[in-house]
């Protein structure tokens, strides 16, 4: 068996460094060939999606020209769908006192109060001899606009 030399084994320890550098590289170039192209493509579809996610609700056209300058409106929810999602759960079975839509008896005096007296009750809450009513049903994400929806909508199924 032949010995190596320390210089020998230096030269091919270096020329084994230098071919794994090289391979390295090698790899890195394809795979950034062969998946740069799908990272593009997500990078567009994100995008788009992200476009699609902050559009402004409307537009401000002019003579067929769109303005850059569009303030979003906030429009207030009808009082069917604010009911059917906060409120249905109360005042289609009592819960805690609360009248029920459509029973003609219960929101009677109610009614009596004043559109403006009902408002103000669903909107900073109310604890009455039968019940009470939290400021907002409880949820207070609802605008004010919302809970007036909903109020007349309750108010208008139940005369």
């Amino acid at each position: 068996m032949s010995q190596m030399s320390d210089r020998d084994f230096i030269r091919n320890f270096s020329l084994m460094i230098g071919a794994l550098a090289v391979l390295a590289v090698i790899i890195y170039v394809l795979a950034n060939a062969i998946g740069g192209k799908d990272k593009v493509a997500a990078s567009e579809a994100e995008k788009n999606a992200i476009a699609q996610r902050i559009k402004p609700v409307g537009e401000v056209t002019i003579a067929g020209r769109v303005l850059n300058a569009v303030v979003p409106v906030a429009q207030a929810a009808s009082g069917k769908s604010v009911y059917d999602a906060k409120c249905a759960a109360c005042h289609a079975a009592g819960v805690a006192g609360a009248p029920k839509v459509g029973d003609k008896a219960d929101w009677k005096d109610r009614i009596a109060q004043g559109n403006e007296t009902l408002y103000k009750h669903a909107i900073k809450g109310f604890q009455g001899k039968k019940g009470f009513m939290p400021a907002k049903g409880g949820f207070a994400d609802l605008s004010d606009a919302d809970v007036k929806a909903a109020v007349d909508h309750m108010v208008a199924g139940s005369k």
